[in-house]
């Protein structure tokens, strides 16, 4: 892929906004990411992200085929390379030539006996004080990337970044208006069982949790079923069911 003038670059940008923006969930937008750092920055053959974990650690997601994740592998097991060096130290790191680069030897030495890499780009995720990850890129001959191939990476990872942060906080107040509706959902059932049958709370919980358990279904459909018919649904257990 050749370099883009300066308005098709921008026009390219807005586009893969938009295709971020679309997304369905978290895992989608990191596969877009990488999807879009192969189709945009000239030499880029291979691409993945690595995702620092909550307890520190470093994981690879969305790679666009095998190649990444064994050359992430390898510096997970060493401790060492381009992209760790990414997320806890520089903006981004280039290497022009893993048989030469002499920064990680560990690293280097196994990627080149092991894959067909040879330049790697790294780009830093994050958005203000949050280190989200690394934008990692890869090419099988040397000298692949050049320094406007720099900058266009660390601009996908600014993208990339901001829409990583926005899909996980979209997630997250998924999961908490679905726990509120559930939770409303029991309230109500437990309201109907200690109505009807001169239940404590606890005692109306514990009807819920049985009738769960002993159909196979989820506590908040449970409570649904309650809540709509006044009843405890009365369905036969699942076969197998809590074996």
């Amino acid at each position: 892929m050749q370099d883009l003038p300066d308005a098709a670059l921008a026009a390219t940008f807005v586009d893969i906004a938009r295709r971020f923006e679309a997304a369905e969930d978290p895992a989608d937008t990191q596969a877009r990411i990488t999807r879009a750092a192969v189709d945009t920055v000239p030499g880029c053959a291979h691409a993945s992200i690595s995702m620092v974990r909550r307890n520190g650690g470093v994981t690879t997601v969305a790679p666009t085929d095998d190649v990444p994740a064994m050359v992430d592998a390898i510096q997970y097991r060493t401790g060492q390379g381009p992209c760790l060096e990414a997320i806890w130290d520089s903006d981004v790191v280039h290497i022009d030539d893993l048989a030469t680069d002499d920064r990680w030897p560990r690293f280097a030495a196994q990627a080149v006996a092991d894959t067909p890499v040879r330049s790697i780009l790294a780009a830093k995720l994050f958005v203000q004080d949050d280190v989200i990850g690394a934008l990692n890129l890869f090419a099988e001959t040397p000298n692949a990337f050049d320094d406007h191939d720099a900058a266009v990476a660390s601009i996908l990872a600014g993208h990339a970044a901001l829409a990583v942060s926005a899909a996980r906080e979209k997630e997250h107040a998924d999961n908490l208006d679905q726990a509120l509706r559930s939770s409303r959902e029991i309230g109500v059932a437990m309201g109907v069982l200690m109505a009807r049958g001169g239940l404590t709370r606890e005692q109306a919980f514990g009807v819920l949790r049985e009738a769960s358990q002993r159909l196979n279904v989820k506590l908040r459909d449970v409570a649904a079923d309650v809540a709509d018919t006044g009843q405890l649904p009365v369905r036969e257990p699942v076969a197998g069911a809590g074996d």
